[in-house]
């Protein structure tokens, strides 16, 4: 049974993939290209300053493994297909552990509590930290220490989220489901701004850098995630609702069987 939805998941995550990568390709590789542009100018000034009072002439760029063509055509598919087929197949876990759980809702409402919650616990209050930069932004040299301060803040993040979900089945039947709902989202919030206040902060965005090619980039990484979460939730929750509906028992009495 969990089979069954774990597959439809990753054919969720898959349709979410193509829809991005389009989205991508539109709205979010231009503002790479220039950033990559950004980069090398930079790159030519510093080697000019290195040398002043000397007419270098420019050096060769490095060779690259990957043409820049094969990254914004067929790496960016590849890289967002399968990175929201794996994201559709793990909400599809999630899914089978919390239907059942939340009450009386039926499978797509279920569907898209969760991946609303999961928009904004995985992506949206991470980024208000970390927000997502052009590739040609911030140094190699931390690289490393950027990633886990970002994948840390997702993980309290979400480790927050669901702490606050507990919190409201808890209170739901002192309070009520719209104060237990306001009760604990206040509680998430707070122990998200104490968990962001807490971790050190990364700014690495050179000075000159175009700020409507940041703001872009930007934009665009977040229409992205939008649209895999919202995908995702709705065309998974469809899905879902079929399966359950077509004579297959309640997943969630199944589990807690």
């Amino acid at each position: 049974m969990v089979g069954n939805l774990l597959l439809r998941g990753m054919l969720a995550g898959v349709l979410a993939g193509l829809i991005c990568f389009c989205f991508l390709k539109a709205f979010g590789e231009p503002s790479v290209d220039r950033a990559i542009a950004f980069e090398a100018q930079m790159d030519d000034a510093k080697a000019k300053a290195s040398m002043p009072g000397m007419d270098m002439p420019a050096a060769a760029p490095d060779e690259e493994l990957v043409s820049r063509p094969v990254q914004a055509g067929l790496g960016l598919f590849t890289g967002v297909v399968v990175y929201s087929a794996a994201f559709g197949g793990l909400f599809a876990l999630v899914f089978a552990l919390a239907y059942g759980r939340m009450g009386a809702l039926e499978a797509r409402s279920v569907s898209a509590l969760l991946a609303g919650m999961g928009f904004i616990a995985v992506y949206v209050l991470p980024s208000l930290k970390y927000p997502a930069n052009p590739p040609s932004v911030g140094e190699p040299e931390t690289i490393g220490m950027r990633t886990a301060l970002y994948f840390a803040m997702i993980a309290l993040s979400l480790a927050s989220m669901i702490g606050a979900s507990m919190l409201h089945r808890r209170l739901l039947a002192r309070l009520g489901a719209w104060d237990a709902a306001v009760v604990a989202g206040a509680a998430y919030l707070v122990v998200v701004t104490v968990v962001a206040l807490l971790l050190p902060s990364v700014n690495e965005v050179p000075a000159q850098f175009p700020a409507v090619v940041l703001w872009q980039f930007r934009i665009a990484s977040l229409g992205a995630q939008l649209l895999m979460w919202t995908t995702i939730g709705l065309v998974f929750g469809r899905l879902a609702q079929q399966h359950l509906m077509a004579g297959t028992p309640r997943l969630g009495a199944a589990i807690r069987a």
